[in-house]
């Protein structure tokens, strides 16, 4: 008792200080000439919201080390305003809620995000930060300063920063939990930011950010991040999903509590007496992602809601609870046995528990129900940071903690390729999981698809490195046999093994690809340096200098594009001395066809910019100056459009749809600069685009859908081709239209006719 009315003492007077320290104390005198009186009660409110929300993990002494946190966040960032106009100061306390609100981070966590940005942006210095708050917290910082360069200011990956980054996550999961954060915030406040910069902050949040969050199991925050990069991204789109799930709501709703009236009637019967019981709506990207994957409208999505039910439990009896709650459920509702997910038994990499059934509700419509307790609940939304709240009640490491562990070994080879490693870690990120035992019972998680080989080199990179098969279930299989769940794998090693290219065709997990690269790029030192002695002595037997012309002469010969390449050549046997004489003898007519060829490139792309500036179709940046542009393959944008584009390699302006991977991808790893983009209004050109319709096969059906596109819309087509199958057909028509009110006019046109179903945009990138 004694200790608690100490606690409520110093709560008190902790109040009364953080009232003065933004309204009266001297120290902050001159932050209060930047700040309007609204502005410093909203700050202030903000904190005590903050301070709130940290009540249940403050310790004796957090009070002071926060609001010594809390000032000199004040001051460093007294004169800075957002782009909104509000005080900086309102981000960093906006990202320690989010920390420590929907993560869960104590004050540690929350000190560092009042700080994240204070050694970037201003004066203070990490030796100050370790004078006032520890060594802890210097690291910490440290980390989310070096995560806020990933990119330079032309937008290009620095990759040894993200491999500082991540070998800094792998030591403190905190640096990207609290950077999660900090995007998570950004994101929400996007509105006042230019349209160029909206995408390319979108680009990267899809391209990193999302996958770190999921497979960090923080689902309501990467949810949300993929909610916001889809409304920046193709804010059409998120819109009209947003109006359909709000005009859609009460009908929703009422469905919702006709679903779950038995079922939370007949619970308290079988011994459960806390739980919760509700319906909530699936997000709108994942809404958005069926309606492509599936080629269907928002109305035919049938899971746009999921049921969630959660009863409180002691540990010991969790799962059997569990079981309890799904036999009511499919007592009542038909439960689709292909869609059991059992993630209890086997919990899922990134600490994720729960019962998932899909089950037959009222009136014919699937359903999908998530059983948890309030313990997998609280991992579920707040991931790994909460699954450190239960780490002391659990034996061993978790999957979560293997993971970071791998990556920790993979980044601190030098040798590894960062940007390499980065594509193959982002892969995995989302993959699904498979659950594989070793001989003595031990569990190895992997990712579906995984190969023999994949399971070698997550014991060790040695046993990768040196596998010639395996014993599957007792049973001898290739490396290259691909995995399953419950298998039992005995692994076979051969000293006389050594790697070879087509290996990587066989793997699939980042840390195998990775060293499998790495010896690779080793062996290759190896010959080049032998390709390299054998050309000199070859140069000097046949008295020619071995010099920077002679070798670029030699590698136009045989088409190479670099003197490794050509010493690589050489050390594997490529060539011979007879045909390095031929080079010497015909020098002169090799340089004189490279310089036909290069003024047949030359008028080529000469002629190709004409035609360009010829079709001013696009109005760049703020004037209307036209430059060279291509339009994209990969998306094929019409006019009417939203487009952007951005400055390739060849120094042209890619035209591409908000939408399109390909630029997505590109625009977060490459940082080409994003150029804003709008469409003329001359609309004289055509341009190839595609149709996918499905409908009842029918006699006269063909003559229907061409005297649509050719005769009442009187477009051209380029091609058609239709499918049948049990009385329905599938078609995808390519036809030449001016613009997409053109496009959408034919669609409508379409829609009208009898025995025609759907009427889409064919994304042809996405079919393949």
């Amino acid at each position: 008792m004694g200790e608690l009315k100490d606690s409520k003492k110093e709560n008190m007077r902790d109040d009364k200080i953080q009232s003065k320290s933004i309204e009266v104390n001297p120290a902050k005198k001159e932050a209060d000439d930047f700040i309007t009186n609204l502005e410093r009660k909203e700050i202030l409110r903000q904190y005590k919201i903050l301070l709130s929300s940290l009540k249940p993990q403050m310790q004796k002494g957090d009070h002071k080390q926060i609001r010594l946190a809390f000032e000199m966040a004040l001051d460093a960032h007294k004169e800075m305003r957002r782009r909104s106009g509000e005080p900086y100061i309102l981000h960093p306390l906006a990202v320690a809620q989010i920390v420590a609100k929907e993560i869960g981070l104590g004050p540690v966590g929350v000190i560092c995000a009042l700080l994240h940005d204070v050694v970037e942006d201003t004066e203070i210095t990490l030796e100050d930060v370790e004078l006032e708050f520890g060594k802890k917290v210097r690291e910490i910082i440290d980390g989310l300063t070096k995560i806020s360069v990933i990119f330079d200011q032309h937008g290009f990956v620095q990759a040894e920063n993200i491999r500082k980054i991540l070998l800094t996550l792998a030591n403190d999961v905190r640096v990207i939990l609290i950077k999660l954060s900090d995007r998570l915030h950004n994101m929400r406040t996007m509105d006042s930011m230019p349209r160029n910069k909206q995408l390319k902050i979108a680009s990267e949040t899809v391209y990193l950010y999302v996958p770190l969050a999921h497979r960090l199991g923080l689902y309501s925050i990467k949810t949300e991040l993929e909610d916001l990069s889809l409304k920046y991204s193709e804010p059409k789109i998120f819109k009209q999903i947003t109006l359909k799930l709000s005009d859609s709501k009460k009908e929703r709703d009422k469905y919702i509590n006709e679903f779950i009236k038995p079922i939370k009637e007949v619970i308290p019967e079988h011994g459960i007496k806390k739980f919760e019981i509700f319906g909530r709506p699936k997000s709108i990207s994942s809404i958005w992602r069926k309606m492509k994957e599936q080629g269907v409208l928002f109305d035919e999505v049938y899971d746009k809601f999921a049921i969630r039910i959660i009863v409180d439990s002691d540990v010991e009896n969790e799962k059997a609870d569990c079981w309890r709650v799904y036999s009511i459920v499919t007592d009542f509702y038909h439960p689709n046995p292909d869609r059991l997910r059992d993630w209890i038994s086997t919990t899922k990499a990134n600490g994720y528990e729960a019962l998932h059934t899909t089950v037959m509700g009222p009136k014919g419509k699937w359903v999908e129900v998530q059983i948890r307790t309030r313990r997998m609940d609280e991992i579920a939304e707040k991931g790994y940071a909460a699954h450190w709240k239960y780490k002391e009640k659990q034996i061993g490491e978790s999957a979560v903690d293997d993971w970071l562990k791998s990556i920790r070994e993979l980044l601190e080879n030098p040798d590894t390729n960062t940007l390499d490693f980065i594509d193959d870690f982002k892969l995995n990120l989302f993959a699904d999981e498979i659950y594989v035992f070793t001989p003595i019972g031990d569990i190895k998680v992997l990712p579906k698809n995984s190969s023999i080989l994949d399971f070698a080199f997550e014991i060790h990179s040695d046993v990768g490195c040196r596998c010639i098969g395996a014993k599957l279930n007792q049973k001898i299989v290739p490396i290259s046999h691909r995995l399953n769940n419950g298998d039992q794998v005995e692994i076979l090693t051969s000293q006389k093994m050594k790697p070879s290219e087509d290996w990587m065709n066989y793997v699939v997990t980042a840390k195998a690809k990775a060293k499998l690269k790495d010896v690779f790029r080793e062996e290759r030192r190896r010959i080049i340096s032998i390709g390299k002695k054998v050309l000199e002595n070859i140069f000097k037997e046949y008295k020619v200098n071995f010099n920077n012309s002679n070798l670029n002469k030699l590698l136009g010969f045989y088409k190479l594009n670099n003197s490794n390449d050509l010493y690589h050549s050489v050390g594997v046997g490529n060539f011979h001395i007879s045909e390095i004489q031929n080079f010497v003898k015909q020098g002169d007519e090799i340089e004189l066809r490279n310089k036909e060829k290069k003024n047949s490139v030359d008028l080529e792309l000469a002629i190709k910019n004409k035609l360009q500036h010829n079709a001013n179709l696009f109005v760049f940046g703020a004037g209307s100056e036209t430059i060279d542009y291509n339009l994209a393959e990969c998306c094929k944008p019409i006019p009417g459009d939203d487009v952007f584009g951005f400055i390739s390699k060849k120094e042209e302006v890619e035209i591409h749809r908000p939408n399109c991977p390909k630029a997505i991808n590109s625009i977060s790893k490459y940082g080409y600069k994003i150029v804003r983009t709008k469409w003329t209004k001359q609309h004289q050109i055509t341009f190839l685009t595609g149709l996918k319709i499905t409908g009842i096969d029918d006699v006269g059906v063909m003559f229907k859908i061409t005297n649509v596109i050719s005769g009442i819309e009187k477009i051209n087509m380029q091609s058609i081709t239709i499918d049948t199958n049990d009385g329905l057909f599938e078609g995808i028509i390519k036809v030449f239209v001016k613009d997409t009110q053109q496009l959408q006019d034919l669609m409508n046109s379409m829609k009208d006719l009898e025995g025609i179903l759907t009427v889409t945009r064919f994304e042809e990138n996405s079919e393949s």
